[in-house]
């Protein structure tokens, strides 16, 4: 399968100046596939090292961090040939030695000609927890599931993708109810490596993924007390099979009362940042006015949590395979969570900065996505899981804040409603946001959405 990582890797391969790589992601996003796949492809030698499989590095590392004393033990237990330029390190799992994560700053002050990448399923507990790692002594990469382009791409749609990349969000409408009846499949299968795998190699057989969404969410649960005291293990899967009902209601922000009754912030917002820190989950933080910049006005304490994909909220939340065969039930049910799950997981991919929501106190309007373009100006972005576009809430924000323009992303058709300056997009042309965002003036922006022949 393609990811498009593996553009970034390469970036970062002939960058002047590269530094040792931390790739940051849930287990089973496809870290190691895509690691192994990056060295058959861009080097001629992959020495690849797994930490919870090899001890004998392990034990050398306690007594030296040094890459001269590292790189001879590394060519052994490998059978590598270690040529600067030609051969690629990896330290995968490298959070259960935190002695491997430290000899990456000797690797970058010391042999920085050497290709060397750390990778882990907890690593962003790790760098959490140990503060003192040195800043500036290594890059990071975080790798989340894979996309719905990639999606498509798995499915052997490639001209498609490539078309859809290539031409504005108007010219795509002949593809519309096609797009639509794939976006459906992603809603159920989602976009972790050996779930979509599963399906597309069994036939497209939806029993097939849900069979392999199960076995990855039996292994995150295993990892919660691999990783944790019981206890804490225990917040960690109130917190984590909460997220499903919490997604559930019409207000979406989450409540520590609907992980445990008589639950409270102090018992459960150190499950959050763990599960925050392993890329389990990923959390939406309030904006209290949409002035620039937001995070100035960022609520802390009133925050959505959304599952790091989509394809396992559908699994979680049980939800019928017969459901992708009706036309509107996957985009309507559960109150449109999966339609706010799917942007979500879109707009990270899309626009590497922080997201936030917007809500008016004591009512039920709220602006789904709040971000900013080139300018520093923040953009709305609604999510609506029906084609029937009225909103109140975007109505009544438009009114209260005129900002230049808003986006409205559903499963209907694209346009543009030049009056009340919102251009609508639908759900499967979400990455394209980016490059709405990037434009100038209004008019520029319909130019571009919109061209002429």
């Amino acid at each position: 399968m393609y990811r498009n990582a593996i553009e970034q890797l390469t970036e970062w391969k002939e960058k002047p100046g590269r530094l040792p790589l931390l790739m940051i992601g849930a287990r089973q996003v496809g870290k190691t596939w895509l690691l192994k796949q990056f060295g058959a492809e861009k080097f001629q030698n992959l020495a690849y090292i797994s930490f919870d499989k090899s001890t004998a590095l392990i034990n050398v590392l306690e007594s030296t961090v040094a890459p001269k004393d590292l790189l001879p033990i590394i060519s052994a237990e490998t059978g590598t040939v270690m040529a600067p330029g030609e051969t690629l390190i990896v330290f995968d799992e490298i959070q259960i030695s935190p002695r491997a994560l430290l000899s990456l700053k000797y690797f970058c002050e010391e042999a920085p000609e050497y290709h060397i990448i750390g990778a882990g399923s907890t690593l962003g507990v790790m760098l959490h927890e140990h503060a003192s790692f040195p800043v500036g002594k290594v890059e990071f990469l975080d790798l989340y599931p894979m996309s719905f382009l990639e999606f498509l791409q798995a499915a052997g749609e490639e001209q498609l993708v490539r078309y859809m990349q290539d031409h504005e969000p108007d010219q795509v409408k002949p593809f519309h109810e096609k797009l639509l009846r794939m976006l459906k499949q992603y809603f159920y299968v989602g976009g972790m490596p050996a779930v979509v795998a599963a399906y597309f190699e069994n036939n497209s057989d939806f029993f097939a993924a849900r069979k392999m969404q199960e076995n990855i969410l039996k292994a995150y649960d295993r990892d919660f007390s691999k990783y944790a005291a019981p206890v804490f293990a225990g917040k960690l899967r109130q917190v984590w099979r909460s997220v499903p009902s919490q997604l559930a209601k019409e207000n979406k922000k989450f409540r520590y009362a609907d992980v445990k009754k008589g639950g409270r912030g102090r018992e459960y917002d150190t499950a959050i940042e763990w599960l925050k820190d392993s890329s389990m989950i990923g959390v939406v933080c309030k904006t209290t006015v949409p002035l620039h910049p937001l995070k100035s006005y960022e609520d802390p304490d009133a925050f959505k949590v959304f599952l790091n994909d989509i394809g396992l909220l559908s699994a979680m939340a049980d939800l019928e395979m017969s459901m992708v065969a009706e036309p509107n039930a996957l985009f309507i049910e559960f109150k449109g969570a999966l339609a706010e799950q799917f942007v979500f997981g879109e707009l990270r991919l899309a626009l590497n900065k922080t997201v936030y929501y917007w809500s008016k106190e004591n009512s039920d309007m709220e602006i789904d996505f709040l971000t900013q373009n080139h300018k520093g100006e923040p953009i709305a972005i609604e999510v609506k899981s029906g084609i029937n576009l009225r909103s109140k809430s975007l109505k009544y924000y438009n009114e209260k804040y005129r900002p230049e323009y808003s986006l409205r992303t559903s499963p209907a058709n694209f346009k543009i409603d030049a009056e009340n300056r919102i251009i609508d997009i639908p759900l499967y042309s979400a990455h394209k946001i980016r490059d709405i965002l990037e434009k100038n003036e209004w008019s520029e922006m319909q130019t571009y959405c919109q061209p002429t022949f």
